[in-house]
């Protein structure tokens, strides 16, 4: 096998490492519960929060209601019963039931107030539980996704690695410092040649250069210096 064909192959391989080494640090980057999972997560629990609250303002209104009602029911029948003869007396606490009756019916108002909102809130409550459900159920299924693809990308990344080490093997240390250089100072070392021009540069070659190539010599592009290759 002519050294720039084995030049191009190991490029190929480092090429794919690369490319999969990219692959494999944007799936690590993407596990770990998303930023949308926990903004529907903290909507969720705010709701939750705010229903707790409603359902507990109701409840302190409705034994506020109890209270009321116990000593309405004490007031009339002092009232009604006959045992207070003094007008004055009968005057103040025909108004204090008038009072409580109105007090009472404040209440009443502001409790079916509250039910509405905790009826309101317990629909809102519902349909963001549903959607946190469906986005944790779509998160969980990428996060498996993901470790797998990962445990895919390691597999293929270890047997590539393998595969370059044996291709370095196989040249001489002079010729992988030549192509070590030139892949630092033009990021790929070896270009292709198609139909009589350097892919690196795409300028047209000389013959002789076209025939030192085919001859199997190690031979650079005049005009961008890599190594080029003639399948």
């Amino acid at each position: 096998m002519g050294m720039a064909r084995q030049l191009y192959q190991l490029q190929v391989i480092e090429v794919e490492i690369k490319s999969r080494e990219q692959a494999l640090a944007k799936c690590l980057g993407q596990l770990g519960e998303s930023q949308m999972v926990a903004k529907a997560k903290a909507r969720l629990l705010s709701a939750q929060e705010r229903l707790e609250k409603l359902k507990h303002e109701q409840h302190s209104a409705e034994w506020e209601i109890e209270d009321l009602e116990a000593k309405l029911s004490a007031a009339k029948d002092s009232l009604y019963s006959g045992r207070i003869k003094n007008p004055k007396e009968l005057s103040s606490l025909q108004h204090e039931v008038e009072g409580l009756n109105a007090i009472h019916d404040q209440m009443e108002e502001k409790v079916l107030g509250i039910m509405e909102q905790v009826e309101l809130a317990t629909a809102e409550l519902d349909n963001l539980s549903n959607k946190f459900k469906a986005l944790e159920e779509e998160w969980h299924g990428e996060q498996q996704r993901l470790s797998a693809e990962i445990e895919q990308l390691k597999s293929s990344l270890s047997k590539l690695k393998n595969e370059r080490q044996m291709a370095l093997d196989s040249i001489d240390a002079e010729t992988v410092d030549l192509y070590n250089h030139l892949k630092k100072q033009k990021g790929l070392a070896v270009a292709r040649v198609e139909q009589g021009t350097c892919c690196g540069c795409r300028i047209s070659l000389s013959t002789a250069e076209l025939q030192r190539a085919r001859g199997g010599s190690l031979v650079k592009c005049n005009s961008c210096g890599r190594i080029l290759f003639i399948d």
